[in-house]
């Protein structure tokens, strides 16, 4: 091995010194950025399992919906909620789940699974969906001013002929006739002049005496 001069010698000390000083700091500042790094993988990676996993549940929810059998869908759903509810898959399974419970005069479950949507589900398209079944189950329970405060709602602009037209249906109800004609002329108004839709709401305009 050479021998190192004395301008070398000086050198390799003062880096012992300082590594002495400051290695240990070093080290660890690495170990935590490597960490980090490691982690943001790690949940990406975990969070693609969770979203792969969520799917496979779905996919068996979906496959118990020809089953015709609500507990089968339920426990579906449940489990779905209970292992994956932070993901896309959670809300739609509530919300598919709710139209068998209503189909089937389950009305409490169908309600409580339409309020979990409203408030877990990160898409104000889910959301939008489930204030609108909720208000109509509502209105069936002639809970109108709770069902009024749902389609108040802020929601997503294409629903408006939906909101509008089912709020006219609520204050039809409560004798309000003509602020029920309001709410089916807006309703015809955001509605697509190709639905067919557009008939039944028209009809319900006729009924109050509206314009056409």
């Amino acid at each position: 091995m050479a021998v190192l001069d004395l301008q070398e010698q000086e050198q390799v000390d003062a880096f012992k010194a300082w590594w002495k000083d400051n290695g240990k700091w070093l080290l660890i500042a690495l170990a935590v950025a490597a960490s980090g790094f490691a982690a943001t993988q790690g949940w990406q990676f975990y969070k693609e399992k969770k979203m792969a996993e969520a799917s496979t549940l779905y996919a068996e929810l979906d496959k118990q919906l020809t089953s015709n059998d609500p507990k089968r869908i339920n426990d579906a759903e449940q489990a779905v909620i209970d292992k994956y509810g932070s993901t896309a898959y959670a809300p739609r399974a509530a919300l598919l789940a709710a139209q068998v419970n209503i189909q089937n005069n389950d009305v409490p479950r169908a309600k409580s699974q339409l309020e979990w949507v409203i408030k877990h589900a990160d898409e104000t398209g889910l959301q939008s969906v489930a204030r609108l079944k909720l208000a109509s189950v509502l209105l069936d329970e002639k809970n109108y001013a709770e069902a009024l405060k749902l389609l108040d709602a802020k929601h997503t602009e294409s629903f408006t002929g939906l909101y509008a037209d089912l709020k006219g249906d609520v204050l039809n109800a409560q004798g309000k006739a003509d602020e029920a004609r309001a709410a089916y002329q807006l309703a015809l108004n955001k509605t697509d002049a190709q639905s067919k839709y557009r008939n039944l709401i028209q009809m319900k305009l006729d009924a109050l005496g509206g314009a056409k």
